[in-house]
């Protein structure tokens, strides 16, 4: 038999409308949607930001999703369903490119405002790199991370990165402030991929692509990681085109539309 707790039904609804919504809404809107009387939406609003499940925007009086809500989503990924899927997807990227360079494929996911690395597969020369499974590097500077950025709405990169202090500076490559991240994260929707070049470590560079669930909603990456100096131009073309095309096989095995 279930048992109605409306406080606690109020609280995921709250959840699934800012998930759901291109933009953070307004408590008016949120009340009006949800039919939760104006006093209530404000203490219910009140509450999960103190959590840390939403953000407030005040010069817009609006709210949207908070880092609590990410790590959530960020540890349901985590569990073995992604990784079982993800697995032959990166084989079959390793296999692919495995004559032509030297590389470590990823599968990553958002932790936070960092990138959390589920998988990894080696060609068949070891490449040492920073991006081991269990690692997490700063989102901003990472390919796989910014792959996922680019691909959620504003309000959830600014509740990610409020603030230059929630960038990291590891090599002095890279995005130092919330502009210069929106920046980057606009040409890469456009282009469909991420890449970084030395920005986690000096003559190393990425590339990656996001994938997608059942609900479109964009859920890891795959990416490639290699030596700059031994990828030119030609091949590392050649990288983007495959690792877009696992993505895509990763986000079908995902239910994707």
């Amino acid at each position: 038999m279930s048992v109605a707790v409306p406080a606690a039904s109020r609280t995921l609804q709250v959840l699934r409308a800012l998930a759901s919504s291109p933009q953070p809404l307004t408590a008016d809107a949120l009340s009006r949607r949800l039919s939760i009387p104006r006093s209530s939406i404000f203490q219910l609003l009140r509450v999960m930001e103190a959590e840390g499940f939403l953000t407030h925007f005040p010069e817009e009086e609006r709210w949207g999703l908070g880092l609590s809500a990410f790590e959530i989503g960020a540890a349901y990924l985590r569990h073995e369903p992604l990784e079982g899927l993800a697995r032959p997807v990166l084989h079959r990227l390793i296999g692919e490119i495995d004559r032509s360079v030297q590389a470590v494929a990823h599968l990553g996911v958002l932790h936070g405002n960092e990138t959390l690395y589920l998988l990894t597969e080696s060609t068949k020369t070891k490449l040492a790199i920073a991006a081991e499974v269990g690692v997490r590097l700063p989102a901003s500077l990472t390919a796989s991370g910014r792959s996922i950025l680019s691909c959620v709405n504003d309000a959830q990169v600014r509740a990610l990165f409020p603030t230059s202090a929630q960038f990291v500076d590891r090599t002095g490559n890279g995005p130092r402030t919330p502009s210069a991240l929106r920046r980057m994260l606009t040409d890469e929707r456009a282009q469909g991929w991420a890449e970084e070049d030395g920005f986690i470590a000096e003559g190393y560079s990425s590339v990656a692509a996001c994938a997608r669930d059942r609900s479109d909603r964009p859920i890891a990456s795959v990416g490639l990681t290699f030596r700059t100096e031994q990828v030119d131009a030609t091949t590392r073309a050649n990288l983007v085109r495959a690792v877009r095309r696992c993505a895509d096989e990763l986000s079908k095995r995902l239910g994707a539309p």
